[in-house]
């Protein structure tokens, strides 16, 4: 593929001279100019429409809640590649490294929801699943607190990204090429061509794109092909139609970081060897090792936990279909259709599987718009959600910190005792999963297997949706909203032991949502808005299928978790050079353990964003607080703290309390501050066109120290990041740019995974400085 890609820079080069060329030859007279020959894109995020959120699009100025909002010219004016990255310009949207590769947003807090066009798409388990590919959207929108009652109920209501899909054009044709190098040979390759089938009435659009990444990590390469296609039908004013599909199929790595997460280890990269020790003195990673320290080393960063033996895949196909269609002057159709299917296959080494056979989802949303005036519409929408999984899981003999890293690959392997097995089910050869149910086969009373998330689920969820808004003076209006949705949920074990009766169970329930806000004009440029929702909201597993839970019954409270937002803000939108917003809110919601139970977290704080904009500088600011507590709620970690995974042999190298790890706990309800989440983040990015053809620019992030276990023994310091970059524009078509991010070389480090639950175990180390090249031809 590098070879590929080399043939392609080298044709894109001689087609842009030869262009040039006869350019020059056919120029008979000489025009000139004033004024930049490249003048920035307008990045204003306050002028983007926030299509569907409530219904009739909005822009970032005048929708009630804290959004940020980021075009595509500005997603390439930050450099951001996946959703971590929109913590540059997003204040409270900072992640966890999700295992390495983010899934799922990060927003104010906890895990968010990924929509795409309103839909919420089939994304991660938990914020380890399918990595997202921005190679179908122009627009990124990030909105705080729970999703519109439009939208539906939903199982992440910290926030949400809403991804707004590439569209055929009806008007003109137009392309682009970019083709990108870094360090580590990491290469990538896009083409986006769109062109008209019939002037004003039809277009089609097509966009591919290519990955091939090395990686500084040990063993964690990754590679993926999207392929994108989207036509557009608008014979008329009244009637546009966009359908589109995507295939997306990527192989990409589990990447635990760097156990054993120590302070040493966090501020000098000091690392404790030594194999932990199973109580029967085994030396194969498991339940309650502990380790006897042999010694201490700076660790190499890229040392992570992964193995090239592991294998980690997923495809997924959508489709999708958009239609807007205005029937008479004050009623307006809008229908939305959404179908994926995806397939996801992890078989790793320390003896984790999940494997997606299949999960189905369609959902088909319509709304209807009537005006009763100029001040008056209400909105009615009715929408029918399937989604059907059937996956296998198996997560209970893992165990982490017992692995010296330092050591030979051989100890990251966990094969499985014929204990063990009897406890699991073989899927395949050499392949063990959990059933999906507990089943007492030897009649001792107990159950006599682990469980984890296998299942095959079947979940209808139809939902009734009311919006009304108002304009109640020139000044004030109002957004008011309720929704109903009902749940019928099937699940069943896919997978029973021979001999017994395959479990199942059936439940429904009625999930409710409210929603209210305001606001007030206090003069042409100032909002100041008001914002209250309340939700019911589901907790799922992997591929959002549900399990059966004790006595083999589909658990009630996976359907009754309840969320509140407060939130007030003002929003500064004179004209297009200035956007700026300032929020204050206050939200209660829940948080999803690993172990499939819930716990109720409560979230305070504040965000400001501010964006300015001329011919030649723009500048993006943004900072954040957040007071984010459990709410008399229990914690759960793998492991207490870190010092129980090793004995007290070597006090001159740790004071050890022998517990062993892991060894599974659970603290106390308790108001304690939630562990893994930066307390404060400012952000700053800045470009400036130097001369007509050069540009530059700068980003830098800092987050203020915060715990990484719930015991706060360990903390990650304070930190930055600075990156730069410069833009050479060769003519008006091409254009080359150079990133180097990390250019102060810092040792950062990044919780791992949402929630907390590997605060004592893992901990991922950022990337260090590190450049990448893009070239990018427009036709």
């Amino acid at each position: 593929m590098k070879k590929v890609i080399s043939l392609a820079i080298s044709t894109l080069a001689l087609a842009v001279s030869q262009g040039i060329a006869a350019q020059q030859l056919s120029e008979i007279e000489v025009v000139e100019v004033t004024g930049n020959k490249q003048s920035l894109d307008t990045l204003n995020p306050g002028d983007n429409t926030l299509k569907g959120i409530f219904g009739e699009g909005l822009s970032a100025a005048e929708t009630p809640r804290a959004v940020t909002s980021l075009s595509a010219e500005a997603m390439q004016a930050l450099n951001i590649d996946d959703l971590h990255d929109i913590v540059k310009a997003a204040p409270n949207a900072y992640a966890s490294s999700g295992f390495g590769t983010p899934s799922l947003p990060s927003i104010r807090g906890q895990l968010g929801e990924l929509f795409q066009d309103g839909v919420r798409r089939q994304a991660g388990n938990n914020g380890f699943g399918l990595p997202l590919s921005f190679n179908s959207v122009e627009q990124v929108d990030v909105v705080k607190g729970p999703s519109p009652v439009l939208f539906g109920s939903t199982q992440r209501n910290g926030g949400f990204v809403n991804l707004q899909t590439k569209v055929a054009p009806t008007t003109d044709s137009s392309g682009r090429a970019t083709l990108r190098a870094g360090r580590w040979d990491q290469y990538s390759a896009q083409v986006d061509y769109g062109t008209v089938i019939e002037e004003g009435k039809s277009g089609i659009r097509f966009s591919a794109e290519y990955l091939d990444h090395g990686s500084f990590y040990d063993f964690a390469e990754r590679d993926s092909t999207n392929l994108f296609i989207a036509y557009r039908y608008a014979p008329s004013t009244a009637l546009t139609w966009d359908i589109s599909a995507e295939y997306y199929d990527t192989d990409y790595p589990d990447n635990a970081g760097i156990n054993r997460p120590t302070q040493d280890l966090i501020d000098n990269g000091v690392y404790i060897t030594g194999q932990g020790v199973q109580p029967n003195g085994s030396a194969v990673p498991g339940a309650g090792a502990i380790i006897s320290p042999t010694g201490e080393v700076v660790i190499p960063r890229n040392r992570v936990f992964t193995n090239p033996d592991d294998i980690n895949g997923a495809q997924t196909t959508v489709l999708r279909s958009n239609v807007e269609y205005k029937y008479a002057e004050n009623i307006t159709l809008r229908n939305v259709t959404y179908y994926q299917y995806l397939e996801r296959e992890e078989i790793a080494q320390n003896s984790f599987v999940e494997i997606i056979d299949g999960a189905d989802t369609f959902e088909n949303r319509t709304e209807l718009d009537y005006k009763w005036s100029d001040k008056q519409l209400t909105t009615v929408g009715l929408a029918l959600r399937y989604n059907d999984v059937l996956g296998y899981s198996q997560f209970t003999t893992e165990a982490d910190n017992p692995i010296d890293l330092t050591g030979p690959i051989s100890n990251r392997v966990i094969p499985l005792t014929d204990a063990q097995k009897a406890r699991l089910i073989e899927l395949r050869p050499g392949v063990f999963v959990s059933p999906g149910a507990q089943y007492d086969i030897d009649g001792d009373g107990a159950g006599d297997f682990n469980l984890s998330d296998t299942t095959d689920s079947t979940t209808w969820q139809t939902g009734l949706a009311l919006q009304q808004r108002s304009n109640w003076t020139d000044k004030f209006s109002t957004i008011a909203g309720v929704r109903i949705d009902y749940y019928d949920v099937e699940a069943r074990d896919p997978l029973a032991p021979e001999g017994v009766q395959a479990a199942s169970d059936t439940y429904s329930d009625t999930l409710s949502s409210y929603q209210l806000s305001a606001v007030y004009k206090l003069t042409s440029e100032f909002n100041l808005y008001a914002a209250y929702a309340e939700n019911d909201a589901t907790s799922n597993s992997m591929g959002g299928g549900t399990v059966l839970g004790g006595g083999n019954e589909i658990n009630p409270l996976n359907f009754a978790t309840e969320n509140t937002l407060y939130e007030v803000g003002v929003k500064y939108a004179p004209s297009s050079n200035w956007y700026a917003e300032a929020s204050v809110f206050d939200q209660t919601r829940s948080l999803r353990n690993r172990d499939g139970s819930n716990s109720g977290v409560k979230t305070q704080g504040a965000e400001l964003q501010l964006f300015y904009q001329n011919d030649n500088v723009w500048v993006n600011g943004a900072y954040s607080y957040l007071d984010a507590r459990f709410d008399d709620s229990a914690a759960f970690q793998g492991t207490s703290q870190v010092t129980d995974a090793f004995d007290n042999s070597r006090p001159d190298i740790i004071e050890g309390t022998g517990v062993g790890s892991p060894s599974f706990t659970a603290f106390a309800p308790s108001d304690s501050r939630v562990q893994g989440i930066p307390p404060q983040i400012v952000s700053i990015n800045a470009g400036w066109q130097v001369t007509d053809d050069v540009q530059v620019g700068a980003s830098a992030l800092y987050t203020k120290s915060f715990p990484l276990d719930f015991l706060q023994t360990v903390m990650i310091r304070d930190q930055y990041t600075i990156d730069l970059n410069a833009d050479y524009y060769v003519n008006e078509d091409l254009r080359l740019r150079l990133d180097i991010i990390n250019v102060t070389d810092q040792d950062n480090w990044q919780p791992l995974f949402e929630g907390g639950f590997f605060g004592a175990t893992l901990v991922m180390p950022n990337l260090p400085r590190h450049a990448q090249v893009t070239m990018q031809y427009a036709f």
